[in-house]
């Protein structure tokens, strides 16, 4: 199993809304992609969140080639797409997991 992990800094003023697009929007289209099983939201704690808060996104899939296609053919796009609505007020990091046990 790999994990696609994005990491995102999401200032305040649009937590909610960013939220809501995520859950709403942007996870649907990208598990829709078929390159992932689920994905899972999770909120960074115990870090100051004075200005933004910090959400890592583990979108699962079943195999390295499955990850590969999604980079292949869909991340540019919803990169983009997310880039347009969000421009600086969201600033996101990936990496690749890959599960051991």
């Amino acid at each position: 199993m790999i994990i696609y992990n994005v990491t995102t800094q999401v200032d305040l003023v649009i937590v909610e809304e960013w939220l809501k697009w995520m859950r709403d929007e942007h996870i649907p289209e990208v598990t829709g992609t078929g390159c992932f099983t689920h994905a899972v939201i999770l909120q960074m704690i115990e870090i100051d969140i004075s200005e933004a808060h910090t959400y890592a996104v583990q979108y699962h899939a079943e195999s390295k080639s499955h990850y590969n296609r999604y980079i292949r053919e869909y991340a540019e796009l919803l990169r983009r797409k997310s880039v347009e609505r969000w421009g600086n007020k969201v600033i996101a990091f990936r990496s690749v997991l890959q599960v051991v046990d």
